[in-house]
């Protein structure tokens, strides 16, 4: 004798589909996928709705978001190259980044390749290979711009983030060159004039502007910098430590350092000590970024706070802007100047 069949259960070891679902509910399965992927109207669910939305979720349904994507382009990920993350600075911007990508409802796909350009395309083939939405590239190289064109990702929406590396992308920044001008601006103030500075990888734009804003602001004054005082290093503790040996371990050193970064900082300060220098009676040092340990060394840490959290924060909006509307504006956040006990 014939009997109705009956909606037959999906099995326990994979996904129901919109057809189970909607024939559960009683509804039209172009009706249950309709429900499935809008938000709440704002009059509420109807009683199908509740229905679909009340089987799906005895079932275990999961939206397929990979085949969502396939059809609206889109992915609601975003992909951030960033080397460094072991760098506290880098960490701070990274977490306002995830933050603010949350908060608007994307997910983030993060590279954090070494330091150096082949390591970066290999991320970046490997983000855009994911079909993320837009692309945040931290830590580019100067000059960045051949290196930017050379990628050949077309109309994929990319923004710059820490260093703009003049790559002709919009970004989002500290102002640097502002921050070396009021580290000179201070030093000039407490009377100092036979200066240095430790002033990082050349390939960095945020060390070339702050050496740009220090030194710039000292002609301003008249005061001179000659060019064995502007002294290339690494940004690491160990770069401070190898360039203020050659610096301080003379006659003729200099009594005050501008350093840009806190890491090169605490190496200065480290073969001051071992020189038996004291700080800020024989010598005086600036350092750059305001990372937490510099308030509470020995001798705290004068420093110029860079925004970290807020420029991850205003990347991600930048980067949305990109995605929505094709175009978004570069930004400098401002920095300020912290001053304790080393100078």
């Amino acid at each position: 004798m014939p009997h109705k069949q009956e909606s037959r259960m999906p099995r326990p070891d994979r996904a129901p589909t919109l057809k189970e679902i909607a024939e559960r509910a009683g509804v039209h399965v172009s009706t249950a996928s309709r429900v499935l992927r809008q938000p709440e109207p704002v009059d509420g669910w109807s009683d199908s709705a509740l229905r679909v939305r009340k089987v799906a979720a005895e079932l275990g349904y999961r939206p397929n978001l990979w085949a969502a994507s396939l059809r609206t382009r889109k992915t609601t990920t975003l992909g951030v190259v960033m080397p460094r993350l072991t760098d506290g600075v880098v960490a701070t911007t990274y977490q306002g980044i995830e933050e603010a990508a949350t908060k608007a409802g994307y997910s983030v796909l993060l590279s954090s390749p070494p330091d150096d350009l082949e390591a970066q395309r290999r991320a970046i083939a490997l983000l855009v290979g994911r079909q993320v939405d837009g692309l945040l590239l931290s830590s580019m190289h100067l000059p960045g711009r051949p290196f930017v064109e050379s990628l050949a990702l077309g109309s994929l929406p990319i923004l710059a983030v820490t260093r703009h590396a003049d790559a002709g992308l919009p970004f989002v920044v500290g102002d640097d060159y502002r921050g070396g001008a009021l580290a000179a601006r201070h030093l000039l103030d407490r009377g100092y004039d036979d200066l240095a500075i430790i002033a990082g990888p050349d390939h960095a734009s945020t060390a070339r502007d702050r050496r740009d804003g220090f030194v710039d602001t000292l002609k301003e004054a008249s005061v001179s910098l000659p060019p064995e005082r502007i002294v290339r290093s690494s940004f690491d503790v160990a770069g401070g430590v190898e360039t203020a040996s050659a610096l301080l371990d003379r006659p003729d050193r200099p009594r005050a350092i501008f350093a840009v970064s806190d890491t090169i900082a605490i190496g200065i300060l480290g073969v001051a000590r071992d020189l038996g220098l004291s700080i800020p009676g024989d010598l005086a040092v600036v350092g750059y970024n305001d990372i937490p340990v510099v308030a509470q060394l020995p001798v705290p840490l004068t420093t110029v706070r860079s925004p970290a959290h807020d420029i991850g924060v205003t990347a991600i909006e930048r980067l949305l802007e990109l995605v929505r509307n094709g175009e978004t504006e570069s930004t400098r956040l401002p920095v300020e100047l912290v001053v304790r006990a080393s100078s």
